[in-house]
């Protein structure tokens, strides 16, 4: 089995997400608002930003992700199992290194995961 992946994502929270708030927006004013639907929307579109080549995967976590991560160009490091939500780990060991999941759902939010090692 794998003992580590490293791996960056990029999270848009929802009015569902355990805490409606982040880094771009500190009192959830924009997050309480946003439904999941909307949140899927929004990371759909920014998968296909990525994958058209218009603009990297770290460069848009940057900027949009609603993880502290971020300001890593959405990096979390290497984690092992048992480290993350399940369905944030499942994702994240299903991928080979480079590959881009589809929306992983999570109790934090919406996510798109790609594996960097």
């Amino acid at each position: 089995a794998m003992s580590e992946v490293r791996a960056s994502h990029l999270l848009v929270k929802h009015q569902g997400s355990r805490r409606p708030a982040s880094w771009r927006d500190p009192d959830g004013a924009v997050i309480t608002k946003r439904s999941k639907a909307a949140a899927l929307d929004e990371l759909e579109a920014y998968r296909e930003q990525i994958e058209s080549g218009a603009v990297t995967f770290a460069d848009l976590a940057a900027k949009v992700s609603d993880c502290s991560s971020a300001k890593h160009g959405g990096d979390l490091g290497f984690f092992g199992p048992g480290k993350m939500q399940k369905a944030f780990e499942d994702g994240a060991f299903a991928l080979q290194v480079g590959e881009m999941s589809g929306v992983v759902d999570s109790d934090s939010g919406v996510h798109i995961i790609i594996r960097t090692a």
